[in-house]
């Protein structure tokens, strides 16, 4: 019978829920670092054991930590967070840096503002090497790790993009939240930034093309600018890899030319504000979201948490419910 495994980062603690293929009953490991925010927590498709996880503190900073047995145990690839007048971490593992001069970008106000590193948003391992995994991070660059979290290296080229002064952070900053390796094109990368949009590399992060054309941002001084819209979330079927889903500060989207052009696909949804979006693992045109009543109010229509899915890719949904407090 095969193993399911849920990987969960919360603000206090990591924690990897395991089960049959019936998830009837489920085994909670954890809290691992308790206490700690946990931004992000992925697997490596090379090896199940592989496991990277990004644990953040205001006060002692980003650490990356690495499990090769699944979640039982866990340690700082880049050796271990040690303290010292400067504070923790030390570790190779914990350092980001951009690469050359940082340069700026656009502060809420409007003025300029110093590219300044702030924690890790997600984390991508590599389809076809255990140690390579890729970040994204805050304030919005991309990073690649070849030797298993040991060491970073700053793709430079998204950041140094001619947008680059354009971008400004959305209200929980300036983060790359969303990183999408195409399993067909592995020259090709998708990266999501709030607020800037979405990217997309046809050679391995060297350049960038922005992919936001169709997108609608009303508060915007120009509605469809070529970059500033606040994505939240992209998913990509690995099947299908030219099909992208996309929830926006407002609107669900779709696009099935790369990201070369979007159309709305939120239907009949009660609100098309929301975060998350993802994709049935085995139907590629079954897609889910979680509608939240509005970027002012956050908190699910009616005060019912309900799970949307479409079966035909957008416009048509029905509401999940059952197992969730109405």
């Amino acid at each position: 019978m095969s193993k399911v495994r849920l990987l969960v980062g919360t603000r206090k603690g990591a924690f990897v829920l395991t089960s049959d293929e019936k998830r009837k009953d489920w085994k909670v490991d954890g809290p691992h670092f308790a206490g700690w925010e946990i931004y992000h927590m992925k697997g490596s498709p090379v090896d199940q054991d592989r496991l990277y996880a990004s644990q953040t503190s205001a006060w002692f900073g980003q650490i990356i930590q690495r499990s090769d047995d699944g979640g039982k145990t866990w340690d700082t690839p880049g050796g271990g967070p040690t303290t010292s007048p400067q504070g923790m971490p030390m570790g190779e593992s914990n350092k980001f840096v951009y690469d050359g001069v940082p340069g700026t970008h656009q502060w809420y106000d409007g003025t300029q503002h110093p590219w300044e590193f702030k924690r890790v948003w997600h984390l991508e391992p590599s389809l076809d090497d255990r140690d390579h995994v890729y970040a994204g991070v805050e304030d919005a660059a991309l990073f690649e790790s070849k030797d298993g979290g040991k060491s970073w290296q700053e793709l430079s080229g998204l950041r140094k993009h001619d947008t680059g002064p354009k971008w400004q952070p959305g209200a929980g900053g300036m983060c790359l939240h969303t990183i999408l390796l195409d399993p067909k094109d592995r020259q090709r990368i998708f990266i999501a930034i709030s607020a800037a949009g979405a990217f997309r590399t046809d050679d391995g992060g060297k350049t960038w093309k922005p992919i936001n054309r169709g997108l609608h941002s009303q508060y915007m001084p120009d509605p469809i600018a070529e970059v500033g819209h606040c994505v939240h979330r992209i998913a990509m079927h690995p099947s299908r890899p030219n099909t992208l889903f996309m929830q926006k500060h407002w609107d669900v989207m779709r696009s099935d030319d790369a990201g070369d052009s979007w159309r709305e696909v939120s239907g009949n949804l009660p609100s098309d504000f929301g975060f998350p979006i993802d994709i049935h693992a085995h139907e590629p045109e079954t897609i889910y979201v979680v509608p939240i009543k509005s970027d002012s109010e956050h908190f699910p229509p009616d005060g019912k948490l309900r799970v949307y899915r479409s079966r035909k890719g957008g416009n048509e949904w029905e509401e999940l419910t059952k197992g969730l407090p109405q």
